[in-house]
């Protein structure tokens, strides 16, 4: 096994898929690679060294180390975007690829058996699949991308470059998926619309926070959350105590035997169903 790389992840998703015939899902598996790799030659990224990781209505790709993120979130997912609308806009409703679009950076391990392993590859797919998300992208029907990113990559990214990436068309969301214990902070926007009169639930710290200050507010109640995960790497938590194998870390913590987790190593995309 090597050692774990920290990569900029993409998780990519065709709305209503499944609802197609299978010579319209075969169609729009082709429309939908050759969309990608046009976007992004078109600002001068290779895609062919991208390294990625198929399933029929979408894909999971992992960026090269050297490629600049503000390039990817900022020039290739908007003229993703354009060529999208570009495509759709002779289309009959059925036939539009639209696509749900997730960024984020961790750490992962390129060389699995049966995909990438890591954390991260779950976050990523986890918000992709978000209702608020899709709920975003049915509300504007010519749109061609709904993009969703981690708190780390609006704070890092999206807040730095204001003129290519404009996070104030950002709203902030609560990505929940109960069933995997799963909830987490986002922002979400709709490529070139405008998402205030959408009825998308946004979560806000603070009305009067900038866009800067709100992300930086999320990324402290996320790691002061941290604590009662039952997905934290450090073990089982239970409050302030931290229970790591035969271990009780924590204040008026006593030690106990150990304590047994399943693990699961994620379907072919990333998602540990």
């Amino acid at each position: 096994m090597q050692h774990p790389e920290r990569r900029l992840l993409i998780s990519v998703d065709m709305e209503r898929y499944s609802r197609r015939s299978n010579l319209q899902q075969y169609e729009a598996q082709r429309h939908f690679r050759e969309l990608l790799h046009e976007a992004a030659n078109a600002v001068g990224l290779d895609r062919v060294a991208w390294m990625t990781q198929q399933a029929g209505d979408g894909e999971l790709a992992i960026v090269p180390r050297e490629v600049s993120e503000s390039r990817v979130i900022g020039k290739f997912i908007p003229e993703l975007n354009r060529r999208l609308r570009s495509h759709n806009s002779s289309l009959l409703p059925a036939a539009r690829i639209r696509l749900r679009v997730a960024v984020h950076q961790g750490l992962v391990h390129l060389d699995g058996a049966n995909g990438f392993p890591g954390n991260a590859v779950v976050y990523v797919c986890r918000l992709c699949d978000a209702d608020p998300v899709k709920k975003a992208l049915a509300a504007f029907p010519d749109a061609g991308v709904a993009l969703v990113v981690s708190t780390e990559i609006f704070r890092d990214v999206v807040t730095e470059y204001p003129e290519e990436m404009r996070p104030e068309r950002f709203v902030r969301i609560e990505v929940a998926h109960p069933d995997k214990e799963f909830r987490e902070y986002a922002w979400l926007c709709v490529v070139d619309e405008d998402l205030s009169g959408a009825g998308i639930r946004a979560v806000s710290p603070t009305a009067d926070d900038s866009p800067g200050q709100a992300a930086e507010r999320s990324t402290e109640a996320e790691e002061a959350r941290a604590p009662n995960r039952s997905t934290d790497h450090g073990g089982i938590r239970t409050g302030e105590i931290r229970v790591n194998g035969q271990n009780a870390i924590g204040q008026g913590a006593t030690a106990i035997g150990s304590v047994g987790r399943d693990a699961n190593f994620g379907t072919g995309r990333g998602d540990p169903r």
